[in-house]
């Protein structure tokens, strides 16, 4: 088992938090989530289109894209009572944007809550040229930046919420590997 490989407990709220402020990439909250709770926030990603409903729970705002909930996420952290518990809900480069933005506002580890959901899509640094490659669904993929030929690393860094990408072919330039799509 890679030890850097983040583990993933099931959804819950943890019943010692005061407020739950849950951000998601998704387009709707976790499923069993008890709509009663009156201190309890969902943040969506908002998503148009036929077939994506977005059920109203709690107090639920929705945001047009990734960046913009992140950068709200960092100034609703900058004024947060202690107590509050935060639920990160996506894929795993946005569970750690947003677990690093809540460290960063000096939040504890065990009040941040990690959770995989979606498409299991990951995003690659590429260490020869420092470019950060999102949505990469196979184990070699092109660098845009750098043209390097990458292979995706099952090693993660929480720091930079991605995989390391490193040159397939840097030992024999020009062998590179049929590429092969992520096991889930």
């Amino acid at each position: 088992m890679n030890k850097s490989r983040p583990v993933y407990a099931p959804f819950k709220l943890d019943p010692s938090g005061a407020a739950h402020l849950i951000v998601t990439s998704l387009a709707a909250p976790p499923a069993g989530l008890d709509d009663t709770l009156s201190e309890v926030e969902v943040w969506t990603v908002a998503r148009t289109g036929p077939g994506i409903p977005v059920p109203m729970v709690g107090a639920q705002r929705p945001f047009r894209s990734r960046t913009e909930l992140l950068a709200q996420l960092e100034h609703r952290l900058g004024r947060a009572a202690i107590g509050l518990r935060l639920y990160a809900i996506g894929s795993e480069a946005f569970i750690w944007d947003a677990a690093n933005i809540a460290v960063a506002a000096g939040m504890g580890h065990g009040e941040i809550f990690t959770h995989q959901a979606g498409p299991r899509l990951r995003r690659v640094y590429c260490t020869h040229c420092r470019t950060m490659i999102e949505d990469v669904a196979v184990n070699i993929a092109p660098c845009p930046a750098c043209d390097a030929v990458l292979s995706v690393r099952d090693h993660f860094s929480r720091r930079l919420a991605a995989f390391m990408g490193v040159k397939v072919d840097a030992e024999v330039p020009g062998e590179i590997p049929a590429p092969e799509e992520f096991a889930t």
